[in-house]
């Protein structure tokens, strides 16, 4: 798309959140590749503004609580060709139809792993050094447990990963300088693939049996509803620890509440089914279950992070060069 003439860009996203994802600097490197249509996102597709910006627009850069871009949106931009996604997944965001129209895709989901691999990272650190079951003992009985716990720490430890995703990918970075044991499962990776990421590549109940810690990164599909279930949480470890970061529908809670109430194993849950939690449920109050409000992925500093990809995609589509994190099609079925 390399031309003398500035592409029209536009955003589409929360009020207010272009100015934390786009820092000055990037919002001046667009506005030296693009016409920037209006400062101001859209939020209200259905809005007056809305329809001269979309009828103009050729780049649509979205975020956090942009409206769906379903068909009926997408006819009204006919001269759209690229949706710039400062932000992780697109499924509720971009349809099927911008891909049979030849729109193209970017997705920050790159940008948007570095930080729940490091939140995984922590607490799969913190899990085999049992500071969560620690923890609720010290304030419960003002003592230390830890002496009565003679394998905790991360030395020779067995950490699983359920999903060989972006997240996962990073968050085996991030092990390598510890003296832990990687084991994925994940339909889509193979031997070769799995040798050459250095982990021992398992099935889920092989994987569920053995480790210490863990970890799911797995996208909720129809196939992985409810796949941490009963019977999977009784092939844990005694001792062991489920850390999810990725989709809270992945667990059947009910069954992991009732585990982790019989001390045998404990549970690092970032996002849950609903989100946020009934004031009844028993998540909250269980003792072995750190819950927290879904942040492991970018907050506060980190989410200028997901715009400077963006802004080097537009840049990388408007010069007419490769896009390096472009979602394409067939992506959808295994998209998070």
């Amino acid at each position: 798309m390399a031309s003398s003439r500035h592409p029209a860009l536009a955003f589409a996203m929360a009020p207010g959140l272009e100015a934390a994802v786009f820092e000055s600097g990037e919002l001046a490197r667009l506005a030296a590749v693009a016409e920037i249509l209006d400062p101001r996102p859209l939020a209200d597709l259905s809005e007056a503004r809305a329809s001269g910006i979309l009828t103009r627009a050729e780049i649509l850069v979205t975020g956090w609580m942009c409206p769906f871009l379903d068909a009926a949106v997408l006819a009204r931009a006919p001269r759209l060709g690229l949706i710039a996604h400062a932000a992780g997944t697109i499924r509720f965001t971009v349809p099927p139809e911008a891909f049979t129209r030849g729109i193209r895709v970017v997705s920050a989901a790159a940008a948007n792993a570095v930080p729940v691999a490091e939140f995984a990272l922590a607490a799969i650190l913190l899990a085999n050094k049992r500071a969560f079951r620690l923890r609720e003992i010290y304030r419960r009985e003002a003592r230390s447990a830890a002496f009565e716990m003679p394998w905790i720490g991360n030395r020779r430890r067995r950490v699983g990963l359920v999903g060989a995703s972006r997240v996962g990918r990073c968050l085996i970075e991030l092990l390598r300088p510890f003296e832990i044991e990687v084991w994925v499962t994940d339909p889509f990776l193979d031997q070769a693939e799995a040798t050459a990421l250095g982990v021992r590549l398992a099935s889920l109940q092989d994987l569920l049996a053995a480790c210490e810690v863990v970890s799911l990164h797995a996208p909720l599909l129809d196939s992985t509803r409810g796949m941490i279930g009963p019977r999977e949480l009784a092939l844990m470890r005694s001792g062991a620890t489920l850390i999810n970061t990725a989709r809270g529908a992945l667990v059947d809670e009910e069954a992991l509440v009732r585990e982790v109430a019989s001390g045998r194993i404990d549970a690092v849950l970032d996002t849950v089914e609903p989100e946020p939690p009934t004031r009844e449920s028993a998540l909250y109050a269980t003792e072995g279950i750190f819950l927290t409000p879904h942040i492991a992925g970018a907050m506060g500093a980190e989410v200028a992070r997901l715009g400077a990809l963006v802004v080097d995609e537009i840049e990388r589509f408007v010069a007419g060069q490769p896009l390096r994190h472009e979602v394409r099609a067939e992506d959808l079925r295994r998209l998070a």
